[in-house]
């Protein structure tokens, strides 16, 4: 049993259970464990709640971070980093509903010890706002505004989002990357 197994089945169940309705011994029980023996490997379900939300970031930050490196125009890097980041949380629900879900579950230290890594993945997707707006091509007076509005609409798709449902998630997301570069206004 590694804490990786651990932290997997907990993103499992906190998905199913939300955080507050999940267990230790729930978690405990999904990974064969006694609930005094899964104390070993973790200290709370706020560490492993923290540890959750820090794999989330990390992967999403590794996915977006890539494009956002790239010797793009920034429309193409925002295009890229839309489709990598929808194609992230579809890939990995169960993490992604813990970081979109649950983040509001932490207590006010862990919450502190989160805030630098949010902020560092909004600071990706500003960054390429506002290389948008120095090359000429994105009007964007307030990037952190765009940011905010553009993750509520690419976070909620996980509500509704089914892979065998009608569009895929590379679809949707050019679908989004469109209206946000293009609008919706006929030119």
């Amino acid at each position: 049993m590694t804490r990786d197994d651990i932290l997997d089945a907990a993103a499992q169940v906190f998905r199913q259970k939300g955080f507050h309705g999940a267990s230790m011994a729930d978690i405990a029980e999904a990974v064969n464990l006694q609930k005094a023996s899964l104390y070993h490997h973790v200290s709370s379900k706020q560490e492993i709640l923290l540890n959750l939300l820090d794999r989330a970031l990390d992967m999403l930050i590794e996915q977006i971070g890539a494009v956002a490196g790239q010797s793009l125009p920034a429309d193409e890097k925002l295009r890229q980093m839309i489709r990598a980041y929808l194609k992230g949380l579809a890939d990995n629900s169960d993490l992604s509903s813990v970081l979109l879900f649950e983040h509001r579950s932490l207590e006010p230290e862990q919450r502190l010890r989160h805030i630098p890594q949010r902020d560092r993945f909004e600071s990706i997707w500003r960054d390429v706002l506002d290389q948008g707006v120095r090359d000429g091509l994105f009007d964007c007076p307030d990037p952190a505004l765009i940011v905010r509005g553009l993750m509520g609409t690419l976070n909620w798709t996980l509500t509704w989002y089914r892979p065998d449902g009608g569009l895929s998630i590379e679809a949707i997301a050019d679908q989004y990357a469109s209206l946000v570069l293009d609008g919706l206004r006929k030119h």
